[in-house]
C-alpha cells in the first residue's frame, strides 16, 4: 500500500480566510461566533440566533471578497459553498506548491470535496420565485448551482485536474470522508495527488428553523453569543451553525520527496461505521463512534495509548458530547474507563468556530495535523464546569503545549455515519 501524507493546506472560517489566520486565532482562544438576530425580520423569530460567519472584508485583513478568488461572472454561476471550495483549493495548491502543467501530472491529480447541505439559499429563492411568477423565473444555472459535486466540478475545471472526480455527502461527516476517500484513491494508484475536503454555507433562516425544530441548536445564548458553543461543557444545549471551508492537499509520498515538498504530516488510518440506530441522536454508548476510531487505528497499525490527541466531532450538545467521551474512553481504558481518570488529551474546537456541517471534518482534519505539525493542542472553549463522566483533559479554555506524534480527528452524521481519521508525524 502507498504512504500518503499531507504538503497543503487552505481554510476558510469564521475565525477568517487563510488557515494561519484561523490557526493563530484559535490559539489566541478567539470565537467566530456571533449574533444574526439583526439580519433580517425573519431572523428575529428564530429560537437559535447566533451563528459562525465568515467576517468580510479584504484578503489582505483575513476577510472574505469573492472576486479577491474569482474571475467576473463566477459568482453568479457558482453557489457560495463552491466559491469557497475554490478559494481554500488555491490556498492549499499555493501552499503545497503543487501548479502542474504536464498532461500525465494533470490526469494524476483528483478531487475530493463535498458539502452536506449545498446550496439551500437558491433552492429557497427559486421555489419561491416559481411559485409567484412561474417557469420563466427559473435560472438556467439553477440545476448547476444545486449540485453537491459541482464544487469538485469547478475546481477541475479550473486547474485542469483530470483524475478522479468525486464527490461526498455524508452530513457532518462528509469533510472527514472526503479525505479518508481521496487518500484511498493514493494508496491504491488511482491517483498521485488529491485536493480533498469539504465546504459549506446555509447559514439561511431556513436551515436555522429546521434544526432549531429537531432541538439541535443553542438557545439559552441568544445574548452572549461567543459562550453559546460549550462542548463537553454542562451547560450545553445545542451546536451553533457556521460556515466555511477546508481543503488538503494530499500526496503520495514518493511523488511528494521527488519534488521536494514540504510534509506536515502523514495519513496513517481512516475508519468508517454506521450507528444503524436513530436518524439524528447516537448511540448513549458511543459504539459507532468507537467502532470508527478502532477501524482507523487497525488501518494505522497504531494502538490506542499511542495516541496523544483526539479532535472531537463534539458539537455542544448534551447527547452527542456524551456519547463521544464514552467512546473515547472506553478506547482507551476499556469498558470502565469512564469510571476512572483518563488522560488523553481531546478538544473541540467548535467551542471557536460553531459547526460546519459538511465543511466541519475537513477544517478539523486540518486543525488535527497542525497539532501534529506543531506539538500544540488548540482549546475547547466556554468549558468552565465539566460534566460528570467526563475524566479526560478537554484543553479547558486554553491553548496547551504538548508532542503529539500521533492525533485523531473524529466526525459523526445524521443517519448515524462516521468516521475517524489517525495523522501520524512523518518519519
Amino acid at each position: 500500500m502507498r504512504r500518503v501524507v499531507v504538503t497543503g493546506l487552505g481554510a476558510i472560517t469564521p475565525l477568517g480566510v487563510g488557515i494561519r489566520r484561523t490557526w493563530n486565532r484559535l490559539l489566541a482562544g478567539d470565537s467566530g461566533i456571533v449574533s444574526i438576530a439583526k439580519s433580517a425580520p425573519q431572523w428575529r423569530e428564530l429560537p437559535s440566533t447566533v451563528a459562525g460567519i465568515v467576517p468580510e472584508g479584504s484578503k489582505e485583513e483575513g476577510g472574505w471578497k469573492a472576486l479577491d478568488w474569482l474571475e467576473r461572472g463566477d459568482e453568479r454561476r457558482m453557489a457560495k459553498f463552491t466559491q469557497y471550495a475554490i478559494a481554500a483549493t488555491e490556498m492549499a495548491l499555493e501552499d503545497a506548491g503543487w501548479r502542474p502543467n504536464k498532461q500525465e501530472d494533470k490526469e494524476a491529480t483528483g478531487v475530493c470535496l463535498g458539502s452536506g447541505i449545498g446550496n439551500l439559499e437558491e433552492l429557497y429563492n427559486t421555489s419561491v420565485a416559481y411559485d409567484k411568477t412561474g417557469y420563466k423565473k427559473v435560472s438556467p444555472l439553477f440545476v448547476p448551482q444545486l449540485l453537491i459535486n459541482l464544487g469538485a466540478g469547478h475546481i477541475s475545471m479550473k486547474y485542469g485536474f483530470q483524475g478522479p472526480n468525486h464527490a461526498v455527502t455524508t452530513a457532518c461527516t462528509t469533510g472527514a470522508h472526503a479525505i479518508g476517500d481521496a487518500s484511498r484513491f493514493i494508496a491504491f494508484g488511482d491517483a498521485d495527488v488529491m485536493i480533498a475536503g469539504g465546504s459549506e454555507s446555509c447559514i439561511h433562516p431556513l436551515a436555522l428553523a429546521g434544526f432549531s425544530r429537531s432541538r439541535s441548536l443553542a438557545t439559552a445564548f441568544n445574548h452572549d453569543p461567543t459562550s453559546s458553543s460549550r462542548p463537553f461543557d454542562q451547560d450545553r444545549c445545542g451546536f451553533v451553525i457556521a460556515e466555511g471551508a477546508g481543503v488538503v492537499v494530499l500526496e503520495e509520498l514518493e511523488h511528494a520527496k521527488a519534488r521536494g515538498a514540504d510534509i506536515y504530516a502523514e495519513v496513517r488510518g481512516y475508519g468508517c461505521s454506521g450507528d444503524a440506530h436513530h436518524v439524528t441522536a447516537p448511540r448513549e454508548d458511543g459504539l459507532g463512534a468507537l467502532l470508527a476510531m478502532k477501524r482507523a487505528l487497525k488501518n494505522a497499525n497504531i494502538v490506542p495509548n499511542d495516541v496523544n490527541y483526539i479532535n472531537a466531532h463534539a458539537t455542544s450538545t448534551q447527547l452527542g458530547d456524551a456519547a463521544e467521551n464514552a467512546a473515547i474512553t472506553t478506547l482507551m481504558l476499556g469498558p470502565e474507563g469512564v469510571e476512572s481518570g483518563c488522560q488523553i488529551a481531546v478538544s473541540s474546537t467548535k467551542g471557536a468556530i460553531g459547526h460546519l456541517l459538511g465543511a466541519a471534518g475537513a477544517v478539523e482534519a486540518i486543525f488535527s495535523i497542525l497539532a501534529v505539525k506543531e506539538n500544540v493542542l488548540p482549546p475547547t472553549l466556554n468549558l468552565h464546569n465539566v460534566g460528570d463522566g467526563f475524566k479526560c483533559n478537554y484543553v479547558p479554555l486554553a491553548a496547551q503545549d504538548k508532542t503529539v506524534n500521533v492525533a485523531l480527528s473524529n466526525s459523526f452524521g445524521f443517519g448515524g455515519t462516521n468516521a475517524s481519521l489517525a495523522f501520524s508525524k512523518y518519519k
